[in-house]
């Protein structure tokens, strides 16, 4: 469970990092294009790669924190097993079906854009666009590893009454 962990915190830092990228390359494009007329399609582009790029790989982080939506009103009353048998139970009904369907459904559109070493459909635009749509198989992978690093988790918790280490 601990190198699952580990993993998902270096993402959630190298979500940080990009996203403060993708902040100060926005400030760049809009200062460039509003105060000296220049604009950028390649910039433009790279705030949106960075975009999809914090969102992705930054949900198996948020999974970790325990930030995806839940119902509170119940769910911050119950007892430590209760809440690892709802969390068991969303991870196994939604998490892990939503991950089996994120790779069913992209990879072939993910197999299809390397295979053409898809490009930008804009002039100047970046020739990447097969690296932004791996994010979706990265999405997919990260956030599954961390799922069954909280089922784990949490069937120790439901065995044992006990909260494990790292758990929040």
């Amino acid at each position: 469970m601990e190198w699952g962990d580990a993993f998902s915190e270096r993402l959630g830092q190298l979500c940080g990092v990009l996203t403060l990228l993708m902040m100060i390359l926005a400030v760049v494009v809009v200062g460039l294009r509003y105060g000296f007329g220049i604009g950028s399609i390649a910039l433009q582009e790279t705030v949106l790669y960075l975009h999809g790029a914090a969102v992705t790989l930054g949900a198996a982080y948020t999974l970790k924190q325990q930030g995806h939506v839940r119902v509170d009103i119940f769910y911050r009353r119950f007892s430590k097993r209760r809440k690892a048998w709802v969390d068991l139970v969303g991870l196994l009904g939604f998490v892990l079906p939503s991950v089996v369907v994120i790779v069913t459904l992209s990879w072939n559109y993910v197999l299809n854009s390397w295979s053409r070493w898809e490009g930008s459909a804009e002039a100047g635009g970046l020739p990447l666009v097969y690296l932004h749509k791996t994010l979706l198989l990265a999405l997919a992978l990260t956030l599954g590893l961390q799922a069954l690093v909280e089922l784990g988790r949490n069937w120790r918790t439901i065995r044992t009454n006990k909260v494990p280490e790292g758990a929040q």
